[in-house]
């Protein structure tokens, strides 16, 4: 039978500490700063350490929770990796391009798949496999950092992948916290978001971590009952609750929000919703982020035209509100927002390797 390892970094500075038996103490720190912060891809790799300690290192854990499958390259420069994990599960993450130089953006998986069910995303379509543990999140941001060359610098991570982040509200807090200590993955707080469809528990939550990380909320309609079609969550979250959380996140956490607005032709890209949005966001520290829709095979919507989407922009800032219209990256290969499905697997092919995740 075989039995899975845990990766070395589902585990905190704290519980390696009680788990590995080092001396001098300062091994501690060679293994954090080798695992977060360079190219090795395996313990062999870690030459700062004696063999011994190399060896048992291995024995304990697996170096790497995932293992790539297949990677896409789009022609705007955006990659998508497909991941196998030790059980077989499959999941999506992306490596985006972004406007300051050098520097790369990593689009997160927090599940395998999605339980939320989106009417306009192909991740919901496939459905939940299973949460991901928090070494199988951050191992795609070190995925990246450690084979990206000098013009591809991993410098932002974004939990906008499969699934739904505050689902797997503890997985992701430890992953975040990984991602931004600065004996581990030392990136800044604000260089992290997380993106929800409107869990207000979850919302209050991330509040309350203390982290002033980004936050990100599924809005994509100013009305309930349009909302509930799109985001079947909504029927049991209402807009005014949700609302009440985001709030408090702004005044907690002392960070704008950002709303997010996939805009679908006929359905919610009218003038009159438009009003709508600027009337329910009045007043609140956010931006808006009109997304126009990526199309994916079996899709019941149509995208809005470009030029309807800049109207609608223009009377969200008339009315006062802070929006842009997001660039689309990936879409050639599946890879922008909403179009993650893994190939529509829940495991990985048949005959893949992955022996180095098990023991």
């Amino acid at each position: 039978m075989l039995v899975m390892r845990p990766s070395i970094t589902d585990l905190s500075v704290e519980e390696l500490r009680s788990e590995l038996e080092l001396d001098p103490r300062y091994r501690l720190d060679q293994i954090q700063h080798a695992v977060y912060n360079t190219d090795a891809t395996s313990f062999d790799d870690i030459l700062t350490l004696p063999v011994a300690t190399r060896e048992t290192l291995a024995k304990k854990f697996s170096y790497e929770a995932i293992a790539p499958l297949r990677t896409e390259t789009s022609i705007d420069g955006t990659k998508k990796v497909l991941f196998r994990t030790g059980d077989g599960s499959v999941i999506e993450t992306v490596q985006m391009p972004t406007e300051r130089d050098k520097a790369t953006t990593i689009c997160l998986s927090s599940q395998a798949g999605c339980g939320m069910g989106c009417s306009f995303c192909a991740t919901g379509d496939i459905g939940l496999n299973r949460n991901l543990t928090s070494g199988e999140i951050i191992d795609q941001f070190l995925y990246f950092r450690r084979r990206s060359g000098y013009d591809q610098i991993p410098d932002r991570a974004v939990f906008m992948g499969m699934g739904e982040p505050l689902a797997n509200l503890a997985a992701v807090e430890c992953a975040v916290r990984g991602l931004v200590e600065p004996v581990r993955g030392g990136l800044g707080a604000r260089r992290v978001t997380v993106s929800t469809v409107g869990l207000p528990s979850g919302i209050r939550a991330l509040a309350d971590w203390g982290l002033s990380i980004g936050l990100a909320i599924s809005l994509h309609a100013p009305v309930d009952e349009i909302r509930q079609c799109l985001v079947p969550v909504a029927k049991k979250i209402l807009l005014e609750e949700l609302m009440d959380a985001s709030s408090y996140y702004q005044r907690i956490a002392r960070r704008r929000v950002t709303y997010e607005y996939t805009m679908l032709e006929g359905v919610n890209d009218s003038r009159e919703q438009a009003k709508e949005l600027v009337h329910l966001l009045r007043g609140q520290r956010c931006h808006l982020n009109l997304i126009p829709f990526n199309s994916y095979p079996g899709a019941r919507y149509r995208g809005t035209s470009p030029d309807r989407i800049r109207n609608f922009r223009g009377i969200i800032e008339s009315g006062g509100i802070s929006v842009t219209i997001r660039r689309t990256r990936g879409r050639d290969i599946s890879g922008a927002c909403g179009q993650l499905h893994a190939g529509g697997l829940t495991k990985a092919i048949v005959g893949s390797d992955s022996s180095h995740l098990v023991e």
